[in-house]
């Protein structure tokens, strides 16, 4: 061949395997993009006239513009984002003119294997260090009062304002009723103790009281300090007069954002008034390679459809981006919710949004919720997600209200793969996939841990009133290290009111720790009705692997419940109806009673189970005897027998052959199963805790 075709078939070649490797799109997005271009290219061109967008904003309205023009379009639009930090001054705001249909997505993703990084934050620049080796910048957007942040990520990890205690928590040293402004509503003072408190505290109204309930925290802001009669009074107040709402003596606080006690490495503080922010870094940090990130944005990304005029955002992917820094700031009369903190929202937020994808994303550093599947919402999907170091919680879904109006019912939605971990970092009451009055939702194989309250919460309705959670499945889930001794009352999954459909099923749940009561592994609370639980794994809780407070017609089936350190099933009111049915369960323990709490009245049912205790002592059936037991019509055919686990203290609950289980019906199950399909390709780099834990 002639040497100049040889290198015109070669260049020919080469030219082929380029744009083969180029991901296509129909628009792109780069940092060094430009939103005066087309979009259109994967990189700038030669001559730097062309080449992608800088902004989602500009190729959002580019795909609006596709859509105008084509609206019998057959292929997706899609847009392709570039590696990098994309650095965002408001929300990105995807609404009903960007939406797709089912033959034509519009999808928004990553560049081949890049990794997009959408932030809402502000890289702190221009250090200074002093000569006790602090780094001080200053801020003139917060000095003139436009930008605030009681957040800090330093090379990604986050770092927390000075505070005190410097170990454990401060004690309420005595309650008081609420000043005139809040009389009938919540309480908005504690007497402290000591110098616990100070009234010359510089900027004492930014400084901030964050005091524990029974399983709430409540974030209060500093109004005065009355020195001489150890007084703090608040700006807000707590939601309820309610005792399990209240700050009574004894109750742990802790303070923060104290300049005063800004003294050990990894602190921070703002002085807002002043504009400056004073760092003390941890060891080998360097002001001239170190990122330091405050967030400035609150809502990274809002999926917004118009539910009232039924005009939706529909058909949108999004996939392989990461959202971070997501701001939330102390709102002036503070923070105090009843439950869940699901007052708060996400960094991502679904409003009026269907069959829309969340796929192969990642949400880190934020202040509040990860994903919030609000109003509206119908076939919004969650898949193979890490969502991280959440100031909040992981998945909301749903409302707090009960619609009424099925097309605008919050349903069907699917959370499914995720890792949800290192929640509660400035909310500790958040969960990690709260459900409110939505049903139809399948939230299934995620891995939920390193939490300090509720694993998955489902339903919120107190009672048998009606209730908008029905036919929820929760299967599949690994969720362990919750509650870890912050708060009381809660469990690995915790349920609510009528349930009629609903399944919790092949669920693994291990390391369960309230601070006082509670801690359970499967807690039907207030109302819970129609529920099955079957094939679930639970051990090593505080207080119980199973724990029902009231409802109606629940089953527990199949489980397996071990060591739990106080109680393995507790009941705690007795009802005129048959309250739960626990049959062809193992119960395995070491230490406490089998039956705590309230097991009076018969309305419960008991039977085909196998019970042992480890160390040899009697088992005590709520006082009886088992034969006194069995004669009460309880356990008529279970078997008190070592189940031959092969190695339950290392974890392995499977059964050797010839287990006594096998003659009750026992069926085995695969509890191995539980957890992500997909792991995670770097190792995960764990956020600090935030709360003092296991202290009792």
């Amino acid at each position: 061949m002639p040497q100049p075709l040889i290198v015109l078939v070669v260049c020919v070649m080469l030219t082929a395997f380029c744009v083969a490797a180029v991901p296509q799109a129909d628009f792109y997005v780069a940092a060094d993009g430009n939103d005066q271009w087309s979009g259109k290219l994967a990189a700038r061109n030669a001559d730097g006239t062309d080449g992608p967008f800088a902004s989602m904003d500009r190729a959002l309205r580019a795909v609006s513009e596709v859509r105008a023009a084509q609206p019998a379009r057959k292929t997706p639009v899609a847009i392709a984002v570039r590696g990098g930090v994309h650095k965002i001054s408001s929300t990105i705001q995807i609404t009903p003119e960007h939406s797709g249909t089912a033959d034509s997505p519009t999808v928004i993703t990553a560049f081949g294997d890049q990794t997009p990084v959408i932030s809402g934050g502000v890289r702190i620049t221009g250090w200074k260090i002093d000569g006790n080796g602090r780094w001080t910048a200053a801020l003139p957007e917060v000095a003139a009062g436009k930008w605030n942040f009681i957040q800090l990520f330093v090379d990604g990890q986050r770092r927390y304002r000075a505070r005190l205690p410097k170990v454990g928590y401060f004690t309420i040293a005595d309650a008081m009723q609420p000043t005139e402004k809040f009389a009938g509503k919540g309480y908005d003072r504690f007497k402290f103790a000591g110098t616990d408190i100070r009234p010359d505290w510089s900027n004492l109204n930014d400084v901030e009281v964050l005091a524990t309930h029974v399983w709430t925290m409540s974030r209060f802001r500093i109004a005065e300090v009355n020195a001489a009669e150890r007084i703090v009074r608040f700006t807000g107040a707590t939601r309820h007069l309610q005792p399990w709402n209240s700050l009574p003596k004894g109750n742990r606080y802790l303070v923060e954002n104290v300049k005063e006690a800004l003294s050990q490495p990894g602190e921070w503080y703002l002085d807002r008034p002043a504009g400056t922010l004073t760092y003390i870094p941890l060891p080998g940090e360097d002001p001239s390679k170190t990122v330091v990130i405050a967030p400035a944005v609150e809502t990274l990304l809002n999926v917004r459809g118009d539910p009232s005029a039924g005009k939706w955002v529909q058909h949108v992917v999004i996939r392989g981006l990461v959202f971070a820094d997501a701001n939330w700031v102390t709102p002036p009369e503070g923070n105090s919710y009843a439950q869940a903190e699901v007052n708060l929202s996400g960094a991502i937020v679904f409003n009026g949004a269907r069959d829309c994808a969340l796929e192969n994303c990642a949400v880190r550093n934020v202040g509040a919720y990860a994903v919030d599947i609000a109003s509206a919402c119908k076939r919004i999907r969650v898949e193979g997600c890490e969502m991280t170091d959440l100031g909040g919680g992981g998945v909301k879904i749903g409302l707090t209200r009960l619609e009424s109006n099925e097309e605008l019912l919050t349903s069907h939605q699917i959370v499914r793969d995720n890792l949800i971990a290192h929640g509660g970092r400035m909310h500790p009451a958040a969960v990690g996939v709260w459900i409110g009055h939505s049903p139809h939702n399948t939230i299934e194989h995620n891995e939920i841990f390193d939490f300090y309250y509720t694993g998955i919460s489902v339903g919120w309705t107190w009672g048998y009133k009606p209730s908008g959670a029905h036919h929820n499945i929760i299967a599949s889930n690994h969720i362990h290290l919750i509650g870890q001794g912050v708060l009381s009352d809660m469990g690995g999954i915790y349920t609510l009111g009528p349930s009629p459909g609903s399944k919790l099923v092949g669920n693994v749940m291990h390391d369960i720790e309230a601070f006082g009561y509670g801690g359970w592994g499967i807690y039907y609370d207030e109302g819970t009705t129609g529920m099955v639980a079957e094939n679930n794994l639970v051990y090593r809780t505080k207080t119980g692997g199973f724990h029902q407070h009231y409802g109606r017609e629940n089953v527990v089936r199949n489980c397996i419940l071990a060591f739990s350190k106080k109680d393995q099933i507790q009941r705690t009111r007795a009802e005129p109806h048959l309250s739960f049915t626990f049959e062809r369960n193992i119960v395995y323990w070491k230490t406490g009673t089998l039956l705590g709490s309230n097991w009076s009245g018969d309305n419960y049912k008991l039977d085909y189970n196998i019970y042992w205790r480890t160390d040899g002592k009697p088992i005590d059936f709520a006082k009886n005897t088992f034969e006194q037991w069995q004669k009460k019509g309880q356990d008529v055919h279970s078997l008190i027998a070592d189940p031959m686990f092969v190695d339950p203290d290392s974890g392995d609950f499977r059964l050797k052959e010839g287990s006594p289980a096998f003659k009750v019906g026992f069926v085995p199950f695969d509890y191995t199963k539980a957890g992500r399909l997909t792991k995670s390709a770097a190792p995960l780099k764990p956020a600090p805790p935030a709360f003092p834990t296991r202290y009792e």
